[in-house]
């Protein structure tokens, strides 16, 4: 059930994904408000899914419906994406680890059920970074990022390739050789986690449950903003609901993200479970989480902003980070 007396925020799109039976008690302004906080937070499809079969509104009904043809019509372009980076990068016989949604609906998961997912999400062995570039620069892949500050910052200091787009198909592809960035304080075993990985059919890879995991909150808490949080912690949720959580605290240490991953653990909880938050950090963080008005749109700005200023602190020293902001700001705007 909806907490009563609270102001719409993502609260109310918490509460509903955990209790379905909850959405009966909505009025027209509650159900407006859950579809336009689920359209922001990109948990549409997941919450289209949630609620197939109970009684609601017309309206709502139908906007859900869409949403699940909009998630399984994106389900099946990720896997074709991934389908033809696997053939462009067969001849090289290196592992090709997916990541994020494309690897949920790929392996078939629980977290991959409404998934949102845009661009595909690929790891690889750093030693062979530079032959798959090649191999899918001749695919038909071409480069997003044209200034050559960007694409300099990229390839020495990020955890990824400069981003690359199909000419035909219009799609991206992200290639990681590993989850966070060089200059984070955090280094994760990258190499541990593609040998730990779970082979698909035709040689592509996903990460281990517990990887998943992993990755997930180091996405969310070592580098990220928590732009685009709930989702990610729905992922979390659905992980734990799936796999539990044995082994993950021994796999955390392993690759230096105890405090990241215990955390998620925590916030998926007191978000999607029966737990409540034990501590004033982590109601911050939940703050930060849920910050949507009724209409979806964007709220306490300055909570926005600290975790925008502690994202990039993480990301790098102090001394890089000014330089890097102060050469963004010349060229006219902070990075996202």
């Amino acid at each position: 059930m909806t907490r009563p007396g609270r102001v719409a925020d993502g609260w109310l799109l918490a509460d509903i994904l955990r209790d379905p039976a909850g959405s009966a008690a909505l009025d027209p302004a509650g159900w407006t408000a859950l579809l336009a906080i689920a359209r922001a937070e990109q948990l549409i499809g997941s919450l289209a899914y949630r609620l197939d079969g109970l009684a609601m509104p017309g309206a709502a009904a139908r906007i859900l419906a869409d949403a699940r043809a909009a998630a399984e019509q994106g389900r099946i372009a990720a896997l074709w994406e991934a389908e033809m980076a696997r053939r462009a990068l067969a001849p090289l016989g290196c592992a090709v680890v997916l990541l994020k949604g494309t690897a949920f609906v790929a392996a078939g998961l629980a977290a991959g059920v409404g998934r949102s997912i845009g661009d595909l999400d690929i790891l690889v062995p750093r030693a062979a970074i530079d032959d798959v570039e090649a191999a899918l620069l001749a695919a038909g892949w071409e480069w997003v990022k044209p200034d050559p500050y960007d694409d300099a910052y990229y390839r020495r200091w990020m955890h990824e390739l400069p981003p690359l787009i199909h000419r035909d198909r219009d799609r991206m592809i992200d290639v990681h050789h590993t989850i966070l960035p060089l200059t984070a304080r955090i280094t994760p075993d990258a190499p541990g986690l593609i040998a730990a990985s779970i082979p698909l059919d035709k040689g592509l890879h996903v990460l281990n449950p517990n990887d998943m995991l992993v990755h997930a909150a180091a996405h969310l808490f070592a580098d990220g903003d928590l732009a685009g949080g709930m989702r990610n912690l729905w992922d979390v949720h659905r992980l734990i609901e799936e796999f539990g959580t044995g082994g993950l605290a021994d796999r955390a240490a392993h690759h230096g993200l105890s405090r990241e991953v215990a955390r998620a653990v925590r916030l998926s909880a007191a978000l999607f479970g029966e737990a409540r938050a034990s501590s004033a950090v982590d109601r911050l963080y939940l703050r930060r989480l849920v910050a949507r008005d009724g209409w979806g749109r964007p709220a306490r700005p300055l909570t926005r902003l600290g975790f925008y200023a502690r994202a990039h602190w993480l990301r790098m020293p102090p001394l890089m980070l000014a330089r890097h902001l102060w050469t963004k700001w010349r060229k006219g705007g902070l990075p996202g």
